[in-house]
């Protein structure tokens, strides 16, 4: 036992100031030698998400874009904002037509669009046969859908899916049964010149896609995907209408850049999607990533 009056030991300020300053300088050191390679994982990290994220946005557009109607595509824009659109297609067939030497019903086009009687007996007839086994699973054709004949693209009228303000080459489609497909009317009926498909296919649209890039310095801008709204002949920035459904594919977007070239000579088309990301804030350069679509343009 010690004496109740012996001298309590302890540290003096000295030592503990010491210790603080001693810690602080290895506090320091450590902050030195390990921020560093701390900083470069970090920025590792965001870039490769960056990277990650854009090839995402890019296969899925890309994907889609295969699919698109032919001749369908379009691109705008104003200012940094830019958008690519597209009619995307569910499936396809063809028709009986009307010189075909099996009996079938065929899909009806005016034999003399200057004949009334003619012309108001094709646009009488609403319903036809596919040829061949109809599709099934995902690309069954079901009333509410529209098919197109013979697109050739915007300017191109009556072969313009886009623009059905007079005589048309879309259709929707009133019910199924079989292999009988019948419309809610058949705007092919008032065609002049008339525009059948020399094939006789068809394509089935779903629904109408645009990918619109709002990019901002800085990576403060959206990619953003829009679908299920209604056609319209002039291409909107962005669209709008009735059942819209807008979902983000990608963030932190600083520019996009989209181009469409349509070689006609050869019905193919190519498509350039650039699309450049930044993390906000960060002093890390930007990410760009570029990739080319080929598409299939006979209608």
């Amino acid at each position: 036992m010690r004496p109740i009056n012996a001298p309590q030991r302890g540290f003096t300020l000295v030592e503990a100031v010491m210790v603080m300053v001693i810690t602080g300088i290895l506090g320091g050191m450590v902050t030195v030698f390990i921020g560093g390679p701390m900083r470069s994982y970090i920025d590792s990290a965001n870039r490769g998400e960056m990277a990650d994220s854009a090839d995402l946005a890019l296969r899925r557009m890309a994907r889609e874009i295969r699919l698109a109607l032919p001749n369908s595509i379009r691109v705008t824009s104003a200012g940094a904002r830019t958008s690519i659109e597209f009619l995307l297609m569910k499936t396809g067939g063809r028709y009986w037509a009307v010189d075909d030497p099996v009996a079938g019903d065929f899909l009806r086009f005016p034999l003399d669009p200057a004949d009334a009687a003619d012309v108001a007996a094709a646009a009488a007839d609403v319903s036809f046969d596919v040829v061949g086994a109809m599709p099934d699973g995902r690309q069954q054709i079901v009333a509410g859908d529209s098919i197109v004949v013979y697109n050739l693209g915007p300017g191109m009228a009556p072969a313009d899916a886009y623009n059905c303000s007079g005589a048309c080459n879309r259709a929707v489609i009133s019910a199924v049964a079989g292999n009988k497909v019948t419309l809610a009317s058949n705007p092919f009926a008032a065609q002049n010149p008339v525009m059948a498909s020399p094939g006789n296919r068809f394509q089935v649209l779903s629904t109408p896609v645009s990918y619109d890039c709002n990019g901002a310095a800085g990576g403060a801008g959206q990619l953003i995907r829009h679908s299920n709204y209604p056609i319209s002949a002039a291409q909107n920035l962005p669209p709008t209408g009735t059942g819209l459904r807008s979902s983000v594919l990608a963030n932190n977007v600083v520019s996009c850049v989209f181009q469409y070239g349509n070689l006609t000579t050869t019905r193919s088309g190519l498509v350039g999607l650039t699309l450049t990301l930044q993390v906000p804030g960060s002093a890390d350069g930007a990410l760009t990533l570029s990739q080319q679509v080929h598409v299939d343009n006979t209608p």
